[in-house]
């Protein structure tokens, strides 16, 4: 279900660990996250086309793999940036590697891909976890991410801009500006905060599976 309460990183973490417990599996919250910010950018598209997916190493990355995946096999051309390497969660190294028996096109950190010709782009790279100042790559995964928008593709943001703070909102310089966000489960405190908006876009609250009595932290 939803929680339509805020909560902070630590709250939902906290979520996750206590659905983990109850038998919701992290790789099966992937799974059904990646899958929910998939069905709110195919309403933008009523055919397929060429989509781009931003991807970091943790697990927002493997949102990124899932929805690269299900993406794939709905007829889009998909191309995956491993923006800052090959992926060091044990569920995102899960999905990235069931992108290889697809037609997915898989880039190293060191490739820097076309900003120009993506009918969509994921923003795969951070999650609620990010804070303080982009690292370099993290500039130059953001900066592609705006140069992909620039040129005319719908930007979706998983769970939350890469660059924003999930608990106070402030945006780091380089932060990527969404026009749509998919958020699982909860909002933080970034999706309403006045500071992060801008960046945020249209917000959207998908449910994946946690269960009510999870939410009692």
């Amino acid at each position: 279900m939803k929680n339509e309460a805020i909560v902070t990183a630590a709250q939902m973490k906290a979520i996750e660990q206590a659905a983990n417990e109850a038998g919701l599996l992290y790789i099966q919250m992937m799974e059904n996250a990646g899958r929910a910010a998939w069905a709110e950018l195919a309403r933008q598209f009523p055919v397929s086309g060429r989509l781009l997916v931003v991807a970091g190493k943790g697990n927002n990355g493997g949102d990124g793999f899932v929805m690269a995946r299900v993406a794939a096999k709905a007829g889009w051309q998909v191309c995956v940036w491993l923006a800052e390497g090959e992926p060091r969660t044990p569920d995102a190294i899960t999905n990235r590697e069931l992108l290889r028996a697809l037609p997915v096109t898989v880039l190293d950190a060191e490739t820097y891909p076309d900003p120009q010709g993506w009918d969509a782009v994921v923003d795969a790279l951070y999650g609620t976890g990010f804070h303080g100042a982009l690292r370099p790559a993290g500039q130059a995964a953001c900066g592609l991410l705006r140069q992909c928008r620039a040129a005319g593709a719908f930007l979706l943001a998983v769970d939350l801009p890469s660059g924003v703070c999930a608990d106070t909102g402030e945006a780091a310089e380089g932060a990527v500006q969404a026009d749509l966000t998919v958020v699982f489960d909860s909002c933080k405190p970034a999706h309403t905060a006045p500071q992060a908006v801008a960046f945020c876009g249209e917000v959207l609250l998908a449910d994946i599976g946690i269960p009510e009595e999870c939410h009692r932290i």
